[in-house]
């Protein structure tokens, strides 16, 4: 799915900031695409740009409007049907990363049609895919992977990007989640695909390019997560990645969500994910290790990275407090 910008960012009445979130990393990543905030009374959220309602954001030339906020249930409430309605009346597309389809609600589909607008519900693909061969690709690849989920897979690969970019490197962010998605303008949710094409459906969103070309594909899961080590290993095959870059959040007690799982060791983690590689990519290294260090001072942070480089003999880096500079260094 390929979705237009500029945005208007859509919260609701989103209870909180952290029920933004998607909203708030699209504004992060690209806030050259996102005109405005479009809030309904009641919500907690701002992301500190311009407010807008419906009929003004189409006058701005939006594009499309982006529902990303999450509520309970992951549904679409009667009274944000009508604004969306409005939207495609005005000539704007829908996008939005909830679980409840923005193509089962008659109204909103019906208006779509009248008007020649898309309707992109980004959880869910919009194509079939085949099965993974494994066949050698053209271009690089470049894979996050971690030693937990929500370890900061997204936000080292778009941190790269944008290093390698800024380098003059060709490299573009490949998303395979629904915030992902909405900050590329593309991609495939990768975990809403049926598990025997979720290689295939890699192999397709990171097809042949050119021989300096890296397709930084944004990682989900952990090897090491009990509940979601499949669409882990269905993106390590279908990536056959060159490069890998293990994520991990210093401070966890436990995998999120599963209190009776320990973490892995990083060594553990790397070694585990380049054997897992090296089945479509017999010459698949670990190239980098991206630490989040928010839960400690930033002095503490410099020592953390440095031991962890030592230790490992790896560039350690984390992206919000140093960058990526010495993994991309690396890759160039």
């Amino acid at each position: 799915m390929k979705i237009r910008h500029p945005y208007l960012l859509f919260l609701g009445d989103a209870a909180d900031q952290l029920a933004a979130k998607t909203a708030n990393g699209v504004n992060v990543w690209r806030p050259d695409w996102c005109m405005g905030q479009f809030r309904l009374k009641g919500c907690k959220a701002d992301l500190g740009i311009p407010d807008m309602n419906i009929a003004q954001a189409a006058k701005a030339g939006v594009k499309t409007v982006l529902v990303g906020v999450a509520n309970r249930g992951g549904i679409i409430p009667a009274d944000w049907e009508k604004h969306l309605v409005k939207a495609c009346e005005l000539g704007m597309d829908i996008a939005s990363g909830l679980h409840n389809r923005l193509t089962s609600l008659p109204k909103l589909v019906a208006a779509a049609k009248a008007n020649g607008r898309k309707l992109f519900d980004v959880r869910h693909p919009d194509r079939d895919f085949d099965v993974g061969t494994g066949l050698k690709r053209k271009g690089k690849r470049l894979l996050t992977v971690g030693t937990d989920c929500s370890v900061g897979k997204m936000f080292t690969s778009l941190a790269l990007e944008k290093e390698m970019r800024r380098r003059k490197m060709k490299a573009d962010f490949r998303a395979t989640g629904q915030t992902g998605i909405f900050i590329a303008g593309s991609g495939i949710s990768i975990d809403a695909v049926i598990s025997d094409f979720v290689s295939g459906a890699v192999e397709y969103l990171a097809p042949d390019n050119d021989a300096d070309h890296w397709d930084l594909i944004e990682g989900q899961g952990s090897l090491f997560h009990a509940s979601y080590a499949g669409v882990t290993l269905g993106l390590i095959h279908g990536s056959q990645p060159d490069a890998l870059v293990v994520c991990h959040e210093h401070g966890r007690s436990h995998m999120r969500g599963l209190p009776h799982y320990k973490h892995p060791s990083l060594e553990d983690c790397i070694a585990r994910n380049v054997e897992a590689a090296k089945l479509t990519n017999p010459r698949a290294k670990c190239v980098g290790i991206a630490l989040n260090t928010q839960r400690v001072s930033e002095k503490e942070a410099i020592k953390l990275l440095k031991k962890t480089e030592d230790k490992l003999g790896l560039p350690a880096v984390d992206p919000l407090r140093t960058g990526v500079d010495a993994i991309a260094d690396t890759l160039r």
